[in-house]
């Protein structure tokens, strides 16, 4: 390489933080906003009559739409890696045409769900121990949730799809805008103000999709004005091409999976909690609510991470996306345990917020669960790294691999720990970050082989 070719290279890759970190930055902020939006829903249904009822119901509504929405990240994490490859060749043709397949294919997963998720929600709701008041009230809020499905899942899409083509400032401020209006519209129809009829908890349904279809108009508006060079949005459907649906099935059903499989762990430890005491069960549950928002930053640099490696796949650059890791590593790593720091040292306040008095066995069982979360944050901080260079090359068997290893690891672990060994809730615990050191050392393994480098190649050719 000629010396003035060098030293473009080196300042290149020296400019790979920064650009991560600009890219990082509103994705995260979109994440954030996609926790907040149902917790301000949940607290607004809280200061309902029959708050206990609303609460329940809510609860056991969550699982069913999260249920539903398993497919929906696939096939986005399947379009990011497509897009992103294509981009990076710029290849704007084979962009558009991604998009517009990844879009036929989000409506007929989006009916489908309208259909089968409406007629199983009631069974699902049922086996999970729902019943009476609260299965009524669940069921009154699934019906426009997953009937209009479709604003929600198409946001989802557009934004994976302009991570890929490096430009995630405009779906986080759409999502400021949509998430503004959510709030109006959730407070005027659960309880009837603003002029607005009160529904009570189908309300926030209600107020939710009409938030998300605004904010899909906004997106969509926005890309067909030509204000994301080289992205096009089609109006008129063009039927599906087999062949893109069949790349993005290969690259997003193994996501899914691994998504699915990766809550499958967490339920196998609120089951043991629930053998060991009842009040486990409810100090797991509100450190995962903090959980939720502590492993925003490093989800948004991984998919951030995502974005840049398909990129650099696309234009056949393997070094670039390695460097791509390396800063990513770093920075993911470095903002998880900053994270965890507060969560060890902060544990008392953070739990105030939530009325949980230090003093009882609840304030204690949750001190130990969210110091235990705040040292795992480290090793989560690495192995979200990993995850990150293995969806974003289209590699995602070996994330779904690490994945199982690390999910096969924990359940027994936990077990082991909490029963055999007499640790208790404690033990349970325990096994979380063990787990991960094992997903870590393992995905580590994986990207040294550099297969995810040969598989995102081969994609893009």
């Amino acid at each position: 390489m000629p010396h003035g070719a060098a030293t473009v290279a080196s300042d290149a890759r020296a400019s790979i933080p920064a650009r991560l970190l600009r890219l990082a930055l509103p994705v995260v902020g979109l994440n954030v906003l996609n926790v907040l939006s149902p917790a301000v829903d949940t607290a607004m249904c809280g200061r309902l009559p029959h708050a206990d009822v609303a609460l329940t119901a809510l609860g056991f509504a969550a699982q069913i739409v999260f249920l539903m929405l398993v497919a929906m990240i696939g096939l986005s994490v399947g379009a990011v890696a497509l897009v992103s490859r294509a981009y990076g060749a710029e290849d704007h043709a084979r962009v558009n045409h991604v998009l517009q397949q990844s879009i036929e294919l989000t409506v007929l997963v989006a009916l489908l769900v309208a259909t089968l998720g409406n007629a199983l929600a009631g069974p699902l709701m049922r086996v999970l121990g729902a019943e009476g008041s609260a299965l009524d009230v669940a069921t009154s809020y699934l019906g426009p949730m997953l009937a209009l499905s479709v604003f929600y899942y198409l946001n989802v899409l557009l934004a994976s799809v302009l991570r890929g083509v490096g430009n995630t400032w405009l779906p986080f401020v759409t999502a400021l805008i949509s998430n503004a209006l959510n709030v109006v519209l959730n407070y005027g129809l659960i309880f009837g103000k603003l002029g607005l009829p009160a529904l009570g908890v189908p309300g926030a349904a209600w107020g939710t999709v009409v938030s998300q279809a605004v904010g899909l108009a906004i997106l969509v508006a926005t890309i067909r004005r030509g204000r994301v060079p080289g992205l096009f949005i089609p109006l008129r459907p063009h039927g599906l091409d087999r062949s893109v649906a069949k790349e993005l099935l290969q690259v997003g059903a193994p996501a899914a999976a691994d998504l699915f499989i990766f809550n499958a762990g967490f339920l196998s430890i609120v089951g043991m909690l629930g053998r060991i005491d009842p009040v486990a069960v409810a100090a797991h549950g509100v450190g995962l609510r903090i959980q939720s928002l502590a492993f925003v930053p490093g989800l948004g640099i991984s998919q951030a991470m995502g974005a840049m490696v398909g990129n650099a796949l696309g234009a056949r650059d393997i070094a670039e996306a390695k460097a791509v890791f390396s800063a990513g590593l770093r920075l993911s790593t470095g903002a998880m345990t900053a994270i965890g720091f507060g969560l060890v040292a902060g544990a008392a306040p953070l739990l105030a917020v939530f009325h949980v008095a230090g003093g009882t066995t609840l304030g204690a069982l949750s001190t130990t669960w969210m110091r235990i979360l705040g040292l795992s944050m480290p090793i989560v901080g690495v192995y979200v790294g990993i995850m990150g260079v293995f969806r974003g090359s289209g590699d995602t068997t070996t994330s779904l691999r690490v994945n199982v290893v690390g999910t096969a690891c924990l359940i027994p672990l936990s077990y082991l720990l909490g029963f055999p060994l007499g640790l208790g809730a404690f033990g349970v615990w325990l096994a979380f970050p063990l787990s991960f050191v094992i997903k870590a050392v393992y995905g580590l393994f994986e990207y040294r082989r550099d297969r995810w480098a040969r598989v995102g190649v081969a994609l893009q050719a």
